[in-house]
Protein backbone atom coordinates (compact mmCIF):
# COMPACT_ATOMS: atom_id res chain seq x y z
CA UNK A 1 0.00 0.00 0.00
CA UNK A 2 1.18 3.39 -0.72
CA UNK A 3 0.31 5.62 1.83
CA UNK A 4 -1.01 8.54 -0.02
CA UNK A 5 -2.18 11.88 1.67
CA UNK A 6 -5.12 12.40 3.14
CA UNK A 7 -6.67 13.20 6.98
CA UNK A 8 -5.16 11.05 10.11
CA UNK A 9 -6.42 10.86 13.18
CA UNK A 10 -4.04 10.77 15.76
CA UNK A 11 -5.29 9.30 19.14
CA UNK A 12 -2.74 10.10 22.38
CA UNK A 13 -0.98 13.28 19.69
CA UNK A 14 -1.02 15.64 23.43
CA UNK A 15 1.19 13.06 25.02
CA UNK A 16 5.25 11.85 23.71
CA UNK A 17 4.51 9.34 21.39
CA UNK A 18 1.56 10.50 19.73
CA UNK A 19 2.72 14.15 19.39
CA UNK A 20 5.69 12.66 17.82
CA UNK A 21 3.75 10.95 15.48
CA UNK A 22 1.75 14.17 14.99
CA UNK A 23 4.81 15.90 13.83
CA UNK A 24 5.92 12.86 11.38
CA UNK A 25 2.85 13.09 9.86
CA UNK A 26 2.64 17.11 8.99
CA UNK A 27 5.94 16.59 8.01
CA UNK A 28 4.85 14.01 5.21
CA UNK A 29 2.25 16.59 3.66
CA UNK A 30 -0.52 14.93 5.57
CA UNK A 31 -3.61 16.87 7.20
CA UNK A 32 -4.09 15.86 10.85
CA UNK A 33 -6.77 15.59 13.42
CA UNK A 34 -6.11 15.35 16.94
CA UNK A 35 -8.20 13.09 19.86
CA UNK A 36 -7.60 15.80 22.66
CA UNK A 37 -9.89 15.82 26.18
CA UNK A 38 -10.72 19.17 26.92
CA UNK A 39 -8.17 19.34 29.97
CA UNK A 40 -5.35 17.50 28.22
CA UNK A 41 -1.96 19.61 28.59
CA UNK A 42 -1.49 20.99 24.58
CA UNK A 43 2.02 21.91 25.28
CA UNK A 44 3.20 19.18 22.70
CA UNK A 45 0.69 20.65 19.59
CA UNK A 46 1.38 24.35 19.98
CA UNK A 47 2.18 25.94 16.74
CA UNK A 48 1.24 22.35 15.14
CA UNK A 49 -1.19 22.97 12.51
CA UNK A 50 -3.71 20.28 13.68
CA UNK A 51 -7.61 19.75 14.00
CA UNK A 52 -8.61 19.17 17.83
CA UNK A 53 -11.64 16.64 18.07
CA UNK A 54 -12.03 16.72 21.64
CA UNK A 55 -13.39 13.43 23.26
CA UNK A 56 -11.47 10.61 24.79
CA UNK A 57 -11.47 6.77 24.67
CA UNK A 58 -14.38 6.11 27.47
CA UNK A 59 -16.31 8.47 25.27
CA UNK A 60 -18.09 6.19 22.27
CA UNK A 61 -20.00 8.61 20.32
CA UNK A 62 -16.80 10.83 20.85
CA UNK A 63 -14.91 8.59 18.77
CA UNK A 64 -17.58 7.86 15.84
CA UNK A 65 -17.05 11.92 15.67
CA UNK A 66 -13.21 11.97 15.43
CA UNK A 67 -13.21 8.90 12.77
CA UNK A 68 -15.03 10.68 10.83
CA UNK A 69 -13.94 11.36 7.24
CA UNK A 70 -10.78 9.90 8.14
CA UNK A 71 -8.47 7.82 5.51
CA UNK A 72 -6.46 6.77 7.78
CA UNK A 73 -6.06 6.54 12.25
CA UNK A 74 -3.42 5.79 13.84
CA UNK A 75 -3.69 4.63 17.71
CA UNK A 76 -1.35 5.80 20.31
CA UNK A 77 -3.49 6.65 23.12
CA UNK A 78 -2.86 4.74 26.02
CA UNK A 79 -2.92 5.47 30.33
CA UNK A 80 0.77 4.53 30.70
CA UNK A 81 1.67 4.24 34.21
CA UNK A 82 3.18 1.45 36.39
CA UNK A 83 1.54 2.76 39.70
CA UNK A 84 -2.83 3.32 39.67
CA UNK A 85 -4.58 3.35 42.42
CA UNK A 86 -8.09 2.37 40.28
CA UNK A 87 -6.88 -0.16 37.56
CA UNK A 88 -9.69 -0.23 36.07
CA UNK A 89 -9.84 3.16 34.71
CA UNK A 90 -6.51 2.00 33.09
CA UNK A 91 -8.71 -0.91 31.44
CA UNK A 92 -11.65 0.66 30.33
CA UNK A 93 -9.21 3.32 28.28
CA UNK A 94 -6.87 0.30 27.31
CA UNK A 95 -8.64 -2.44 26.48
CA UNK A 96 -12.44 -0.85 26.27
CA UNK A 97 -11.67 2.81 24.28
CA UNK A 98 -9.02 0.83 22.07
CA UNK A 99 -12.15 -1.87 21.14
CA UNK A 100 -14.46 1.66 20.65
CA UNK A 101 -12.36 2.88 18.38
CA UNK A 102 -11.53 0.05 16.06
CA UNK A 103 -15.17 -0.67 15.70
CA UNK A 104 -16.03 3.18 14.84
CA UNK A 105 -12.93 3.08 12.51
CA UNK A 106 -14.75 -0.05 10.78
CA UNK A 107 -17.74 1.96 10.58
CA UNK A 108 -16.43 4.86 9.45
CA UNK A 109 -14.76 2.57 6.52
CA UNK A 110 -10.94 4.26 7.24
CA UNK A 111 -8.60 2.75 5.38
CA UNK A 112 -5.39 1.84 6.96
CA UNK A 113 -5.52 1.52 11.19
CA UNK A 114 -1.99 1.70 13.16
CA UNK A 115 -2.57 0.38 16.17
CA UNK A 116 0.28 1.15 18.61
CA UNK A 117 1.11 -1.86 21.02
CA UNK A 118 4.19 -2.15 22.99
CA UNK A 119 6.35 -4.46 23.68
CA UNK A 120 5.07 -4.64 27.42
CA UNK A 121 2.74 -7.46 25.45
CA UNK A 122 5.56 -9.70 24.24
CA UNK A 123 7.05 -12.54 25.33
CA UNK A 124 11.31 -12.01 26.69
CA UNK A 125 13.91 -14.65 26.14
CA UNK A 126 16.33 -15.40 29.21
CA UNK A 127 19.52 -14.57 28.04
CA UNK A 128 18.20 -13.07 24.49
CA UNK A 129 16.34 -10.91 22.54
CA UNK A 130 12.60 -11.36 21.97
CA UNK A 131 11.23 -10.65 18.22
CA UNK A 132 6.92 -10.84 17.42
CA UNK A 133 7.27 -14.72 16.94
CA UNK A 134 8.22 -15.12 20.95
CA UNK A 135 5.26 -16.58 22.86
CA UNK A 136 3.60 -14.95 25.42
CA UNK A 137 0.59 -15.43 27.80
CA UNK A 138 -1.86 -13.11 30.08
CA UNK A 139 -0.23 -14.80 33.01
CA UNK A 140 3.23 -13.39 32.27
CA UNK A 141 2.32 -10.18 32.06
CA UNK A 142 3.49 -8.20 35.13
CA UNK A 143 0.75 -5.18 36.52
CA UNK A 144 -2.14 -3.85 35.08
CA UNK A 145 -0.12 -1.91 32.02
CA UNK A 146 1.41 -4.47 30.45
CA UNK A 147 -1.59 -7.05 31.03
CA UNK A 148 -4.18 -4.02 29.87
CA UNK A 149 -1.99 -3.61 26.60
CA UNK A 150 -1.70 -7.39 26.11
CA UNK A 151 -5.43 -7.65 26.41
CA UNK A 152 -6.08 -4.32 23.85
CA UNK A 153 -3.68 -6.49 21.44
CA UNK A 154 -5.25 -9.49 21.33
CA UNK A 155 -8.40 -7.52 21.03
CA UNK A 156 -7.27 -5.64 17.49
CA UNK A 157 -6.30 -9.23 16.30
CA UNK A 158 -9.38 -10.55 16.94
CA UNK A 159 -11.34 -7.93 14.54
CA UNK A 160 -8.77 -8.17 11.91
CA UNK A 161 -9.19 -12.12 11.53
CA UNK A 162 -13.25 -11.81 12.59
CA UNK A 163 -14.21 -8.51 11.12
CA UNK A 164 -11.79 -7.67 8.56
CA UNK A 165 -10.11 -4.41 10.39
CA UNK A 166 -7.54 -3.05 8.23
CA UNK A 167 -5.30 -2.75 11.09
CA UNK A 168 -1.11 -3.18 11.36
CA UNK A 169 0.51 -3.37 15.05
CA UNK A 170 3.20 -1.57 15.64
CA UNK A 171 5.33 -2.51 19.21
CA UNK A 172 7.37 0.18 20.86
CA UNK A 173 10.05 -0.31 22.99
CA UNK A 174 11.22 1.97 25.16
CA UNK A 175 10.82 5.56 23.26
CA UNK A 176 12.88 8.65 24.96
CA UNK A 177 13.27 11.99 23.13
CA UNK A 178 11.73 15.09 22.95
CA UNK A 179 8.32 15.98 23.95
CA UNK A 180 8.13 14.01 27.07
CA UNK A 181 6.09 16.20 29.78
CA UNK A 182 4.76 13.96 32.08
CA UNK A 183 7.43 12.51 31.64
CA UNK A 184 7.06 8.41 31.35
CA UNK A 185 8.64 6.07 33.85
CA UNK A 186 11.37 5.83 31.73
CA UNK A 187 11.88 9.50 31.34
CA UNK A 188 11.49 9.85 34.90
CA UNK A 189 14.55 7.95 35.42
CA UNK A 190 16.45 9.28 32.91
CA UNK A 191 15.49 12.88 34.63
CA UNK A 192 16.42 11.89 38.06
CA UNK A 193 19.85 10.62 36.91
CA UNK A 194 20.56 13.74 35.27
CA UNK A 195 19.61 15.90 38.47
CA UNK A 196 21.64 13.23 40.14
CA UNK A 197 19.67 11.62 42.11
CA UNK A 198 20.21 8.14 41.12
CA UNK A 199 22.32 6.93 43.65
CA UNK A 200 22.71 3.04 42.49
CA UNK A 201 20.76 0.88 40.28
CA UNK A 202 19.38 -2.68 39.33
CA UNK A 203 20.59 -5.12 37.26
CA UNK A 204 18.27 -5.26 34.57
CA UNK A 205 18.25 -3.97 30.87
CA UNK A 206 15.74 -2.23 28.25
CA UNK A 207 15.74 -1.57 24.72
CA UNK A 208 15.93 1.92 24.02
CA UNK A 209 14.70 4.09 20.92
CA UNK A 210 14.40 7.70 19.95
CA UNK A 211 10.54 8.81 20.33
CA UNK A 212 10.99 10.12 16.11
CA UNK A 213 11.83 6.70 15.14
CA UNK A 214 8.83 5.32 17.02
CA UNK A 215 7.32 7.56 14.90
CA UNK A 216 8.50 7.22 11.41
CA UNK A 217 8.21 3.48 11.91
CA UNK A 218 4.38 4.08 12.54
CA UNK A 219 4.20 6.17 9.46
CA UNK A 220 6.44 3.15 7.09
CA UNK A 221 4.10 0.28 9.12
CA UNK A 222 0.93 2.24 7.52
CA UNK A 223 2.62 2.26 3.89
CA UNK A 224 4.48 -0.94 3.73
CA UNK A 225 3.29 -2.82 6.74
CA UNK A 226 0.61 -6.28 6.20
CA UNK A 227 -2.20 -6.51 7.59
CA UNK A 228 -2.52 -8.16 10.58
CA UNK A 229 1.04 -8.30 11.63
CA UNK A 230 2.98 -6.84 14.19
CA UNK A 231 6.09 -5.41 14.03
CA UNK A 232 8.71 -4.18 17.08
CA UNK A 233 9.90 -0.99 16.73
CA UNK A 234 13.01 -0.79 18.52
CA UNK A 235 16.32 0.58 18.94
CA UNK A 236 19.52 -0.62 21.09
CA UNK A 237 19.61 -3.37 24.27
CA UNK A 238 21.28 -1.41 27.07
CA UNK A 239 21.62 -2.53 30.59
CA UNK A 240 20.35 0.09 33.03
CA UNK A 241 24.24 0.85 34.25
CA UNK A 242 25.10 1.43 30.77
CA UNK A 243 21.99 3.59 29.85
CA UNK A 244 22.91 5.81 33.21
CA UNK A 245 26.20 5.99 32.41
CA UNK A 246 25.37 7.65 29.11
CA UNK A 247 23.34 9.83 30.93
CA UNK A 248 26.14 10.82 33.56
CA UNK A 249 28.73 11.59 30.25
CA UNK A 250 26.11 13.84 28.76
CA UNK A 251 25.33 16.33 31.98
CA UNK A 252 28.95 15.76 33.07
CA UNK A 253 28.41 13.89 36.20
CA UNK A 254 29.99 10.78 37.88
CA UNK A 255 27.57 7.59 37.12
CA UNK A 256 26.07 5.42 39.77
CA UNK A 257 28.04 2.48 40.97
CA UNK A 258 26.25 0.90 43.53
CA UNK A 259 24.10 -2.27 42.00
CA UNK A 260 21.28 -2.43 44.69
CA UNK A 261 20.30 -5.74 45.98
CA UNK A 262 16.54 -6.97 44.47
CA UNK A 263 15.53 -7.50 47.98
CA UNK A 264 15.85 -3.99 48.71
CA UNK A 265 14.84 -2.70 45.85
CA UNK A 266 11.66 -4.59 46.60
CA UNK A 267 11.17 -3.53 50.06
CA UNK A 268 11.49 0.55 49.00
CA UNK A 269 8.83 0.27 46.67
CA UNK A 270 6.48 -1.01 48.87
CA UNK A 271 7.41 1.25 51.19
CA UNK A 272 6.90 4.07 48.61
CA UNK A 273 3.88 2.34 47.10
CA UNK A 274 2.19 3.01 50.85
CA UNK A 275 3.58 6.72 50.63
CA UNK A 276 2.02 7.15 47.19
CA UNK A 277 -1.51 6.22 48.96
CA UNK A 278 -0.80 8.93 51.26
CA UNK A 279 0.68 11.50 49.17
CA UNK A 280 -1.37 10.91 45.96
CA UNK A 281 2.25 11.49 44.52
CA UNK A 282 3.34 8.76 41.88
CA UNK A 283 5.96 6.62 43.60
CA UNK A 284 9.71 6.55 41.74
CA UNK A 285 9.47 2.74 41.57
CA UNK A 286 6.62 0.31 42.52
CA UNK A 287 6.72 -3.41 43.29
CA UNK A 288 5.88 -4.15 39.93
CA UNK A 289 8.34 -2.56 38.37
CA UNK A 290 10.96 -4.52 40.61
CA UNK A 291 9.48 -7.19 39.49
CA UNK A 292 9.98 -6.63 36.00
CA UNK A 293 13.28 -5.46 36.52
CA UNK A 294 14.40 -9.57 36.92
CA UNK A 295 14.87 -10.26 33.60
CA UNK A 296 16.27 -7.77 30.92
CA UNK A 297 13.72 -6.57 28.24
CA UNK A 298 15.78 -6.94 25.33
CA UNK A 299 14.04 -6.72 22.03
CA UNK A 300 14.92 -7.39 18.03
CA UNK A 301 13.48 -5.07 15.44
CA UNK A 302 14.86 -7.50 12.55
CA UNK A 303 11.24 -7.64 10.64
CA UNK A 304 10.89 -3.99 10.72
CA UNK A 305 14.17 -3.01 9.48
CA UNK A 306 13.61 -5.82 6.77
CA UNK A 307 9.92 -5.45 6.00
CA UNK A 308 9.49 -1.77 6.63
CA UNK A 309 12.64 -0.09 6.27
CA UNK A 310 12.96 1.01 9.77
CA UNK A 311 16.26 2.73 10.41
CA UNK A 312 16.66 3.50 14.20
CA UNK A 313 19.33 5.74 15.34
CA UNK A 314 21.51 5.20 17.80
CA UNK A 315 20.19 4.54 21.65
CA UNK A 316 22.74 7.91 23.03
CA UNK A 317 21.51 9.85 20.89
CA UNK A 318 17.61 9.67 22.40
CA UNK A 319 19.60 9.95 25.71
CA UNK A 320 20.71 13.03 24.56
CA UNK A 321 17.59 14.78 22.84
CA UNK A 322 15.53 13.55 25.68
CA UNK A 323 17.96 15.59 28.44
CA UNK A 324 17.98 19.05 26.12
CA UNK A 325 14.75 18.92 26.17
CA UNK A 326 14.01 18.12 29.77
CA UNK A 327 17.05 21.42 29.87
CA UNK A 328 15.78 23.60 27.17
CA UNK A 329 11.58 23.09 28.93
CA UNK A 330 13.11 23.51 32.61
CA UNK A 331 13.12 20.28 34.38
CA UNK A 332 16.57 20.55 35.41
CA UNK A 333 15.97 23.56 37.68
CA UNK A 334 13.99 21.50 39.86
Amino acid sequence: MSLATGLCLVTGATGFVGSAVARALLGAGHNVRVLARPTSNRHNLAELPVEIAIGALEDAASLASAVAGCRYVFHVAADYRLWVPDPAAMYRANVDGTCELMQAALTAGVERIVHTSSVAALGLVPGGSADEATPSRLDDMIGPYKRSKFLAEQEVSRMIAERGLPAVIVNPSTPVGPGDIKPTPTGRLILEAARGHMPGFVDTGLNIVHVDDVAAGELLAAEHGKIGERYILGGENMSLAEILRHVARTVGKRPPRFEVPYTIAFAAAAAGEVMARISGREPFATRDSVRMSRKKMYFSSAKAMRALGYKPRPAREAIADAIAWFKANGYLKT
